[in-house]
């Protein structure tokens, strides 16, 4: 039950600040939002880890977490890329999909199958996923095979980044937390200073930064507490339900609307996490 408490908070957190970031990003554009984001993060961490007075971790973790930091700066690079240039409808949900399948793979490699109720609920996730992060209103179809790969890249690299904090994080929470974004963050410079990109940002867009760090931060903190609660997989799944709270909060706040295909998946979402209790 931690597991899926956890997870379900994770995706709630990380899902609520994704819905910031996009608000920041339109006027500070996708890569300055995650630059000042993830080092915003940082900062935040840094300070927990004072304030708790957690011990250091052994190098076997730090190198763990930091992999993973950099896998999942890598991923968030190349999705925003893949949207940019590509399909969005398509780029959401495959990427969002192979990043929740690649840890379920793994899961079962490490704890051996889940109850059959469990696997019904990851199957109902997975469908969950999908739907969610589909666009209305997309009247180009998929074409070419080639447009799989940047965000089936994009997934596996979140996939990994999943597989590796799960590892590194099994005693302990903060410095890998803190040496993971410390490669994101210099991943994401480096990627900025390459592309010779404004480092401005308008003051009126910087509290969405600032709620979008802190809401990453709490995602990553409960993806980790539901890894230590319980299996890989399920932890996985569940914190990658998250689009389905950016959805929720663009039609309460924006006004957005929701389609059927949407609404059927947050509803798949309410089930799988009413699988996974059994």
């Amino acid at each position: 039950m931690a597991a899926i408490f956890f997870g379900a908070l994770s995706a709630l957190s990380w899902g609520t600040g994704d819905f910031f970031g996009g608000l920041a990003s339109r006027n500070a554009g996708p890569y300055r939002t995650a630059l000042y984001g993830e080092a915003f993060g940082l900062l935040l961490l840094f300070g927990a880890a004072v304030y708790f007075h957690e011990a250091v971790t052994g190098w076997d973790k730090l190198f763990l977490s930091a992999a993973a930091g950099l896998g999942g700066a890598i991923g968030m690079l190349i999705l925003y890329y893949a949207m940019s240039h590509g399909q969005m409808s398509i780029a959401a949900p495959v990427s969002a999909l192979f990043t929740a399948l690649l840890p379920v793979a793994a899961g079962t490699v490490i704890d051996g199958f889940p109850p059959l109720a469990k696997q019904i609920g990851f199957v109902v996730a997975l469908a969950a996923i999908w739907m969610i992060a589909q666009e209305e209103n997309k009247k180009s179809q998929l074409t070419r095979l080639s447009d799989l790969r940047l965000p089936l890249l994009a997934g596996l690299c979140f996939g990994l980044y999943f597989i590796l904090m799960h590892e590194a994080t099994r005693q302990t929470l903060l410095w890998p937390l803190i040496t993971a974004r410390s490669a994101g963050t210099l991943t994401v410079i480096v990627f900025v200073l390459a592309r010779r990109d404004s480092w401005r940002v308008q003051r009126a867009v910087w509290p969405l930064i600032v709620l979008n760090a802190i809401l990453d931060i709490g995602g990553n903190t409960f993806y980790i507490l539901a890894g230590q609660g319980g299996r890989l997989d399920v932890a996985a799944v569940l914190s990658s339900l998250y689009p389905g709270a950016t959805v929720i909060l663009a039609w309460l706040i924006l006004k957005e609307r929701i389609s059927l295909v949407q609404k059927l998946g947050i509803l798949a979402a309410l089930a799988a996490i009413a699988l996974m209790t059994i």
